[in-house]
């Protein structure tokens, strides 16, 4: 077999392994390899209330948790539900979370569709908040190095 069948049939295995993976992982909270937010309805069977599940996947960082909480408590939504998993560096969160319904005009749609909204872009913004900070960058992008010190002042120096 030559180098290039033998590296097609390498990323062809891989391709296989990664949908497999990902089939086995269906309704297993496994953080993702990419930030991302998700906002979508539920079935809300109950009436004069609205359903929603929302995730966010990231890196952990510390004050992440108090900056969600922060970020959702300023909305008009009641926490039903709340499911954390990590994975080496990554976390995900999942949430659920119920509002009362404020339109006696019947504009359903539009409302629930602007709470949805809301809560992406206050999730949205915590991750926005990690990137812009520099103290939450990688490493890689400031290494910890020491800083090189001289104990000597040259201009004192004795010819």
């Amino acid at each position: 077999m030559d180098k290039a069948t033998l590296l097609g049939e390498v990323v062809r295995q891989v391709k296989e392994l990664k949908k497999a993976a990902t089939e086995a992982s269906k309704g297993v909270l496994v953080p993702v390899g990419d930030d991302e937010v998700i906002v979508e309805t539920c079935n809300d069977e109950a009436t004069g209330t609205y359903c929603f599940k929302a995730s966010i996947c990231c890196d952990y960082r510390p004050q992440l948790l108090t900056d969600l909480r922060q970020a959702l408590d300023a909305l008009p939504i009641k926490m039903v539900k709340a499911e954390i998993s990590t994975l080496g560096s990554r976390l995900r969160k999942d949430f659920v979370f119920t509002s009362c319904r404020t339109t006696a005009n019947g504009d359903d749609a539009e409302s629930r569709q602007y709470l949805a909204c809301s809560v992406r872009r206050a999730l949205n913004s915590v991750l926005e908040k990690a990137s812009i900070s520099p103290e939450y960058l990688p490493y890689s992008t400031f290494p910890k190095k020491r800083q090189r010190i001289s104990y000597f002042d040259s201009s004192s120096s004795s010819s």
